[in-house]
């Protein structure tokens, strides 16, 4: 059976979403997790870098790693902060047979936001597939795969179906409401700082804001008029982004459903709430912390339409995003080694 298994590789594997991966491929049927990648951590057990993982039944058996010591895998999943892929990507290259890169360095195709955003990438000779599983048509045949960003792909999910149906006008201000493991394991903000607060984290110039215009474009055709604004939850884990925009003239409430519906049909991962009438009905991060699952709902009134989507940022933002997109990639069941259910309370 072992010789079956898929090798994987995490590179990064000391931050949260490393960790969540390496938690994942544990407990994956179908992949083992081969290496994983830590340099200020190196030679450490896995349980004493992220002490959630230690009492696995199989966490005695990962060390953390130089990236130097990288045998030939299978997949390689990228986990590094933004700019420290196009570096090491060569050795990367060199030991797997496809690279799964859960950061932005590669989300980006023109050359000034690339240069502004992700300008370490700038001048790599290396290309990637941009694939998000429940809009991409089949799974990219490349070696080199980008997975989307996390507060990206939740504004994805909310106003994919109002562009591929060519319902609503192009002007869209999107908020997005962020836990604090959005900022990685490494952000300067005191705990006390967040605790009880509500605030502003950008409002202007978020580097997910050119993705999510090039992925709507790639996706829909439609080339938005995108206001994109952040905020800080006092909470850990999840992601709310609520959209707002005008119907163009004729289209109806019913015209809105249907189109959820027919966008996420066959989609496992992304459950519509298709008759939001109470505030309990709508996406909120206790249905979904702790799974794969995103939820999305839209609600009309007159020619205006609030687009809702909840996710954990953690799985379906990124580590377990990368797992279904491995799975597919390999010819598996799509939802191998996914949690379908939320923790709470």
């Amino acid at each position: 059976m072992a010789d079956t298994l898929l090798r994987a590789a995490v590179v990064g594997a000391s931050g949260y979403t490393g960790g969540e991966l390496v938690r994942l491929l544990l407990d994956h049927p179908a992949a083992e997790v081969t290496f994983a990648s830590a340099e200020r951590h190196a030679g450490a057990a896995l349980g004493a870098v992220h002490p959630w993982l230690r009492n696995h039944p199989a966490a005695g058996r990962v060390t953390l790693r130089p990236l130097d010591e990288l045998p030939d895998v299978d997949v390689a999943f990228c986990c590094l902060p933004a700019g420290r892929l196009p570096a090491v990507l060569p050795r990367v290259a060199e030991r797997a047979k496809r690279v799964l890169n859960l950061a932005g360095d590669f989300r980006l195709r023109d050359a000034d936001e690339i240069r502004a955003h992700y300008p370490a990438s700038a001048d790599s000779p290396f290309s990637f597939t941009y694939y998000v599983p429940e809009l991409s048509d089949a799974p990219p045949e490349g070696r080199f795969v980008n997975l989307p960003g996390c507060m990206a792909v939740a504004s994805l999910y909310a106003l994919h179906p109002l562009y591929a149906g060519a319902l609503a006008e192009p002007r869209v201000v999107v908020d997005a409401k962020t836990g604090s493991t959005g900022g990685g394991r490494d952000t300067a903000e005191h705990p006390a700082e967040r605790f009880g607060n509500f605030r502003v984290h950008r409002p202007h110039g978020h580097r997910h804001l050119p993705e999510i215009r090039r992925a709507v474009a790639e996706f829909s055709g439609t080339d938005l008029d995108l206001q994109f604004s952040t905020y800080s939850l006092d909470v850990p884990r999840g992601i709310v982004v609520t959209g707002y925009a005008r119907l163009r003239p004729g289209v109806t409430a019913l015209d809105v459903k249907r189109a959820y519906a027919r966008a996420y049909a066959g989609r496992p991962f992304v459950r519509v709430q298709s008759s939001p009438r109470t505030p309990r009905d709508f996406p909120m991060l206790k249905a979904v912390v702790g799974s794969n699952v995103a939820e999305v709902a839209a609600s009309v009134r007159d020619d205006r339409v609030v687009a809702v989507a909840a996710l954990d940022n953690l799985v379906k933002g990124a580590a377990g995003q990368a797992v279904q997109a491995m799975n597919l990639l390999a010819g598996l069941d799509e939802g191998a080694g996914l949690p379908w259910t939320a923790v709470a309370p």
